[in-house]
Order: C-alpha cells, then sequence, then structure tokens
C-alpha cells in the first residue's frame, strides 16, 4: 500500500475530523488504521485482531465521530473495555480526536467511582459511552441508561474480557442493545472463543489482522544467580539511565519487595499491584506517565490497560510463566515506531520458561552475564517534574486550559515548567517542574480557578 493512500485526507471523512488530525499532526494510518478504517466507514462489522498500541482507537473513534448525529443526545455509541485505566484513555482518546466538534459528550461509565454522579450525568445524555461490563450491567438494571438509538458496539481487547471472565455479563449488556447496529470487535489474539463470540453478535464481519513483528524492541537476557537479583536490577537501572522504565513481577510480594529496595537506594519508583485502591491505582499510573517517576514496578494483572507511550526500557525482574505474557510484556516499549528496549532476568531454576519462550517466539536467546554488580548511585535518573493534585474535575467543567491559565497567568509560571494535565471527574493532576512546586502550592492557598477556590497538594 503507497503512503499515498495511507493518508488520513483519502477518507471521506467530515472536515473537522481532518483538520483535527492536521492539528495533531496525524498525517498517516497506522496498518490497523489503514485496514479497519474503510471497512468501518462503510457500515461494516469488523473483527480486527491487532497488539495495544497500534491505533486502534483512533480507527473505531474516526469511524464513530464520522458518523454521530451531535444535536442528538440519545447514546449512539458504547465502547466495552475490561478495565477502567484501559476505558478512561479510550475516553480520552476520543475525546481528542472530537476536539473540533461542538457539544459533545463521551461518558465512562466505571466501577471504582461513584455511581449517583454517573446516573446525574446520564440523565442530560451522552453521545457516547465508554464502560466496563460490571458497571455497564449495573446502569441496565438500574434502568439509568438507555441504548434505544445505538448505532455502534465496540469491544476493546475482546480477548482479554473473556479472559476475565466478562462473557456472560458482555451477553447480557447486548441483550439490552437494538440488533441493527454495526459492531467492531478488537482482540490481541484470536482464539475460538472470540470467534463462536463474533458468530452470535455479528453479521457478515470482515475480518482484518495486522501482525506487526515489532524489529525496533532489541531483547536483551542475562542469566544472573538469584540471590544478585535485586542488586543486578539496580545495576542495569543505573547502567541505561533510561527516564521511563517498567519493571515487570511475577508477584505481588515481589513488586512490594523490589519497590521498597529502589526507594531505599533512593530511585525514583512507585507501585502498581491489585490491592490498591481505584483513586491511588490512578495517581500512580498519572505519576508515572507524567514523567514525575522514573520508574513504575508492577504485576501483570496490575498492568492491564496501562497504555504509556515513550516508554525507553521494560525489565523482566522474573521471566513471565506464559510466553504470550512476556510478548505483551515486552511490546509496551518500541511504540509508534520508536526504539525500545527490553531486559530480561533468568535465574537457573527459571531456564525452561526461557527455553518455551524461544520455542513459541522463534526467538534465539543470546545469553549475557555480569561480572561485576556494583553501580554508581550518581547515576540514579530523578525526574524534573512533580505532580500537584486538585480538588476541581470534569464535574466542575474544568478544561485542561483553565488550569494552565491559572499557572501561567496568575500563578506566574512559565509555561515551559507545566506538563501534563489529566483532568478525572471529581480531581485534575498537573505535572510541575519541581522547582515551581512550592509557587504552584502557594498560589492555590488563595488562587482559584474559573473563580472556584481549590486545594491543591503535591503527590
Amino acid at each position: 500500500m503507497s503512503n499515498q493512500s495511507n493518508a488520513f485526507n483519502q477518507l471521506s471523512l467530515p472536515k473537522s475530523l481532518l483538520d483535527n488530525l492536521e492539528s495533531m499532526q496525524y498525517s498517516q494510518m497506522t496498518p490497523i488504521q489503514a485496514l479497519t478504517l474503510p471497512a468501518i466507514l462503510s457500515g461494516k462489522d469488523v473483527v480486527a485482531k491487532a497488539k495495544t498500541g497500534s491505533g486502534k482507537t483512533a480507527a473505531f473513534g474516526l469511524g464513530i465521530l464520522s458518523k454521530l448525529n451531535v444535536d442528538s443526545y440519545a447514546t449512539q455509541a458504547l465502547v466495552i473495555c475490561p478495565t477502567r485505566e484501559l476505558a478512561e484513555q479510550v475516553a480520552n482518546e476520543l475525546r481528542r480526536l472530537a476536539r473540533l466538534i461542538n457539544n459533545i459528550k463521551i461518558l465512562t461509565l466505571c466501577g471504582g467511582q461513584p455511581i449517583i454522579h454517573q446516573v446525574n450525568s446520564l440523565a442530560h445524555g451522552a453521545h457516547i459511552v465508554v464502560g466496563t461490563p460490571g458497571r455497564l450491567l449495573d446502569h441496565i438494571q438500574r434502568q439509568t441508561v438507555n441504548f434505544d438509538a445505538l448505532q455502534f458496539l465496540v469491544l476493546d481487547e475482546a480477548d482479554r474480557m473473556l479472559d476475565m471472565g466478562f462473557e456472560d455479563d458482555m451477553m447480557h449488556i447486548i441483550k439490552h442493545i437494538p440488533s441493527q447496529k454495526q459492531t467492531l470487535l478488537f482482540s490481541a489474539t484470536y482464539p475460538d472463543s472470540i470467534e463462536k463470540m463474533s458468530t452470535r453478535i455479528q453479521t457478515q464481519p470482515e475480518f482484518i489482522t495486522v501482525d506487526e513483528v515489532n524489529d525496533q524492541i532489541e531483547q536483551l537476557f542475562y542469566e544472573i544467580d538469584d540471590a544478585q537479583r535485586k542488586l543486578i536490577l539496580a545495576k542495569l537501572l543505573t547502567d541505561h539511565m533510561a527516564q521511563s522504565v517498567v519493571v515487570f513481577c511475577n508477584t505481588k510480594q515481589a513488586c512490594n519487595e523490589v519497590e521498597h529496595y529502589l526507594s531505599q537506594l533512593g530511585f525514583s519508583v512507585i507501585g502498581l499491584n491489585g490491592d490498591l485502591e481505584q483513586r491511588d491505582r490512578e495517581q500512580v499510573l498519572l505519576q508515572f506517565a507524567n514523567k514525575s517517576r522514573t520508574i513504575l514496578v508492577a504485576t501483570d494483572v496490575a498492568a492491564r490497560g496501562l497504555d504509556i507511550k515513550e516508554l525507553d526500557l521494560v525489565i523482566n525482574y522474573q521471566i513471565a510463566y506464559d510466553p504470550q505474557v512476556h510478548v505483551h510484556r515486552v511490546g509496551r516499549t518500541g511504540r509508534a515506531g520508536q526504539n525500545g528496549l527490553a531486559i530480561t532476568l533468568v535465574s537457573p531454576n527459571e531456564i525452561a520458561k526461557a527455553n518455551l519462550l524461544e520455542q513459541s517466539q522463534n526467538l534465539t536467546i543470546d545469553w549475557l552475564t555480569l561480572n561485576d554488580v556494583s553501580f554508581d548511585k550518581t547515576k540514579i535518573v530523578q525526574p524534573k517534574m512533580q505532580t500537584l493534585s486538585l480538588t476541581i474535575g470534569r464535574k466542575n467543567k474544568i478544561r485542561p486550559g483553565d488550569i494552565l491559565g491559572a499557572l501561567t497567568k496568575d500563578a506566574a509560571i512559565d509555561g515551559q515548567l507545566i506538563g501534563k494535565i489529566n483532568i478525572t471527574d471529581l480531581y485534575s493532576y498537573v505535572a510541575i517542574d519541581k522547582k515551581m512546586i512550592k509557587k504552584a502550592l502557594d498560589y492555590f492557598k488563595q488562587g482559584k480557578i474559573k473563580g472556584k477556590s481549590v486545594r491543591a497538594r503535591s503527590l
């Protein structure tokens, strides 16, 4: 396929969407977008096999937005995701794609948030609903959602939803949706269960597969002595001096031990495990994504839905039990055409897992060893940014520009020193250069945003 035909402007998209794509510097479609968008725009059901980070959200998002009737506040599209994090990411990406469409309302319905706020928002209508199966079922049972006008159903990461036991929930939700609709099913793998589900819920779907072997990810395997595992981890972190690292552990206990160990040494580290309350989990992910922390230590379950762009390095502190899990871990680096690096530590009692990985992925492992495990503490990378948490959010009709304006105009902080701004329903999080944190905190002792007093604290 030539580059010319891979340009977004070759598609019959509304001008507002094309103008916005241009402002976002999206000119060429990714392979999954080039293959699925024509089918989606022509109204076909689609089953698409593509990995996380391939650009699938924009593929179905542009399809939905191109056909949306903004004048009607009836819910016209439903996107079902396996986790709250993924649902939030999808909703945020849809909002970015819809920036030049006036008065569009995109609502997330997930667990871990007060249901009453969601009920109140639904009462005013929403064009697009993005949610997790459990919370969507809850709203269906309460009769607080109405899908009578639904035109699009998207199942995102459908294989993972089946793995997590959501099949009955999904089928129950689908019973409450009109049979005349366009159904898009996205999945990283294509097991028999996906084929069965497609047969039940889709009409003559077009099957699209993008198996991109990412040759931009360099993989290094170190044979280690189990007793030196933590030391070797610290050594590799200082040797590579990466700005953004995910360290994967197989258990929650290992995760906690590694986080504590690295923290004691002075690394900027934060942990993500299944025991965290939803808001704490949200804050952990935000701090890592906005470059306020250098290292995220996580289990595979906790990292579900994690989509961090510009991830320099993945370290498998312990080799994954399953080769497919290893592929998912490693695939989190080297996104969007960037080079990536993945390092796996393997002790003698884990060699069988490494052999299985070699066979299943057609890999040839060149084993490395470290003779010297001493490391230089002066090479520990410290982030330039810190996160500010503000007691104001989407419910207060706050936009990133309102926060940026208050900090630059009123608090007189240089805009270059302000990083990512994330707004959730009740809170906002701002990455600010560490040198300016005190100034920002001082401002919010009296300062306001849109006339509303705001409490601030640094995370």
